[in-house]
């Protein structure tokens, strides 16, 4: 291996970006410098002038080359080029233990095989970890590319048991992390593009990394095999990509009222959605709000009518204003300050970022403290679509539920799902947390199942022979 280049990581207080490229290289175990330019001016300046103008955190240097942000350098990473640029690929491929795709294409060989891998690394996958690591079945934890889950865009957790001051979500998130390793879980950086079965009857089990259960192939080309899997790779709030989204989620912005409602308090706030879950999170936001605006871009809400119905109860009470065919398209504001205003822009026919043309749509400034997103979720699953779980009509995992044992299983022996994989109604730590514990218990159980069955299988093939 060449000669580590150097790595610099422009930073800012509280933000969980910078936090995530940090992990990165940590993962890595490649050194790198940090510069904190919060509240050091020049240093800022430095900063800009080195990122092409850009003003956001954090921003990565190799040897000089602007590699950018966090999306940039995730991205690099999914692709293996930034191992490239690290030093970390010989000739023969990357460094890392795992197969690799040959010259053809064709699956190489995986080389290591784990009892149980674990996809996700936030709430859920963590406690599953943790669980799994006291339970003796090391378990490999592969980050995903939200490394924390959406824990780490909450600069305060106020809600999470035993925390009486409030834990920010990624200090809970790397708490969690340092926990499950000092009971023998072992975190991998990357990304899970798919999980296959493989065919037990076709393969018979005589020993050997290539006759277990379940192939799981990174997106670098890494192989694994593994005797079970939890899903714990969670679910992505849908955002809508506007400008000013990247810069203030966290700040201002948010997909979760329950998590951070309680944080602009006699702020005007923004719902965006239409449906039960921005009626719900409407409701709830008059807890602390001034006045609560919701913004959707039709005449008529998607949302149960009894959410309806308890919103109009908030417009007459003066809680509530409804601005209808109406859609945001950007936030204003800094990490530093929060949000200051947002852009709107509406028509009477509906759907306005479709009629921008059109002389009757109308764009217009709109103060607010704070957006919160409730356009709904689209959970992680597509690594899974090759081994025959059911999932409904949104992507989300179906596991058996129910009293006892089990609960957490799929209809696919040895996978289980866990978090919000499963769960697209409570979405909270807490509940992602237990999931995540059960499905650990109910992976030890299966895994004591198996063996007993091959130690059966076993001993009557002896006693067959003789």
């Amino acid at each position: 291996m060449s000669e580590q280049p150097r790595v610099e990581i422009y930073t800012k207080d509280q933000c969980p970006y910078c936090d995530k490229a940090k992990d990165l290289f940590d993962s890595k175990g490649v050194e790198y410098e940090t510069y904190n330019v919060t509240g050091d001016d020049e240093l800022f300046e430095e900063m800009v002038e080195r990122a092409d103008g850009r003003k956001t955190a954090p921003e990565v240097f190799i040897d000089d080359e602007l590699i950018g942000g966090w999306d940039q350098t995730s991205a690099l990473d999914e692709t293996g080029e930034l191992d490239e640029k690290l030093g970390l690929v010989t000739d023969g491929g990357s460094d890392a233990p795992t197969g690799h795709r040959d010259e053809g294409g064709a699956a190489a060989e995986a080389v290591e095989h784990r009892k149980l891998i674990i996809a996700g690394t936030g709430i859920a996958g963590l406690t599953a970890a943790i669980y799994a690591g006291r339970g003796d079945n090391d378990p490999l934890v592969i980050e995903g590319d939200e490394p924390g889950g959406q824990l780490t865009l909450t600069t305060d957790v106020a809600n999470y048991p035993g925390f009486p001051d409030g834990i920010g979500g990624p200090e809970l998130v790397n708490n969690m992390k340092e926990q499950a390793k000092q009971f023998g879980a072992e975190l991998e950086n990357g990304i899970i593009e798919s999980v296959e079965r493989v065919d037990s009857q076709n393969a018979p089990r005589s020993g050997g990394a290539d006759q277990r259960p379940f192939r799981v192939e990174l997106t670098n080309g890494d192989v694994y095999t593994a005797d079970a899997v939890i899903a714990a790779s969670g679910a992505s709030a849908r955002t809508l990509g506007v400008p000013g989204e990247d810069e203030l989620m966290g700040y201002g912005l948010s997909t979760c009222a329950t998590c951070d409602g309680a944080f602009f308090r006699d702020e005007d706030m923004l719902v965006v959605g239409g449906g039960d879950a921005a009626m719900e999170e409407a409701t709830f936001l008059t807890k602390f709000a001034d006045t609560v605006y919701i913004a959707h871009r039709r005449e008529e809400f998607r949302a149960e009518q009894y959410w309806v119905d308890r919103v109009h109860e908030k417009v007459e009470d003066g809680e509530i204003e409804i601005m209808k065919n109406t859609e945001l398209v950007e936030i204003h504001g800094s990490q530093e300050e929060g949000v200051d205003h947002v852009t709107l822009v509406e028509n009477e026919k509906g759907h306005p970022t479709d009629r921008l043309d059109d002389p009757e749509t109308n764009e217009f400034e709109f103060d607010v403290g704070a957006v919160f997103y409730a356009i709904g979720h689209t959970p992680n699953t597509e690594y899974l679509e090759g081994t025959g779980v059911r999932m409904d009509d949104e992507g989300y995992l179906r596991t058996q539920g129910g009293d006892g044992g089990g609960q957490t299983e799929t209809d696919v022996p040895g996978i289980f799902g866990a978090g919000d994989v499963v769960d697209y109604h409570y979405q909270q730590a807490v509940t992602a947390a237990g999931m995540g514990s059960k499905a650990a218990l109910d992976v030890d159980e299966y895994l004591e199942d198996v063996e007993r069955a091959e130690s059966s299988a076993e001993t009557e093939t002896v006693a067959a022979d003789d």
